[in-house]
């Protein structure tokens, strides 16, 4: 990832994909039961809300639920990493909310918008923008998302992938915050 200083992993997060990790493998013969044909899919989805009982999914679109689900599945099951999801779709008026705290607290919107976008223009809106946990989960997803349509959008928030279909697995130009090129790129939005 092209941030100026990698997070190295941290004891506690090995820990927790390992203890993820045998949960759905100790589930995978009741997912199998209830779910022939999606048991390790099935299986993740337990570990995982087990191991992030937090997270909420919806409202993602049908297209970005199913990239997300795919990509943490395969994450878990092939390279024992974890991905959770700190927020996805958000309310117009929570996107605002947050919007305006940020002009409060940077001082203008001009740099509220390197870090939050107003609701117009939010993907977190339309449900196509994902933020990710932990680091190495982000790392994976960055390394492994293009053959899933999920993207890293912003340089300076390592956490944040969009859902795109129409990139043919060719990731978008990457920009150094979300108020840059907003009306340049065709969907390209924070």
């Amino acid at each position: 990832m092209n941030e100026p200083r990698t997070i190295p992993p941290r004891p506690r997060d090995r820990l927790y994909a390992a203890v993820t990790l045998v949960l759905a493998v100790l589930l995978l013969p009741v997912a199998y039961v209830r779910h022939p044909g999606r048991a390790r899919e099935t299986a993740c989805r337990w570990a995982l809300g087990m191991r992030f009982p937090a997270e909420d999914l919806t409202g993602l679109t049908a297209g970005a639920m199913a990239a997300f689900t795919a990509a943490r599945t395969e994450a878990l099951w092939r390279h024992g990493q974890l991905i959770g999801l700190t927020s996805g779709y958000r309310d117009p008026l929570v996107q605002l909310r947050m919007f305006e705290e940020e002009v409060r607290r940077s001082g203008s919107p001009a740099l509220a918008r390197m870090l939050v976008l107003p609701p117009a223009e939010s993907n977190h809106v339309k449900g196509i923008a994902l933020d990710v946990r932990p680091h190495e989960g982000a790392r994976w997803l960055e390394e492994h998302g293009a053959c899933h349509d999920l993207y890293r959008i912003y340089d300076n928030e390592w956490w944040h992938f969009e859902y795109r279909p129409g990139n043919g697995g060719t990731p978008p130009r990457r920009r150094p915050h979300p108020g840059v090129g907003q009306a340049s790129e065709n969907g390209d939005q924070r």
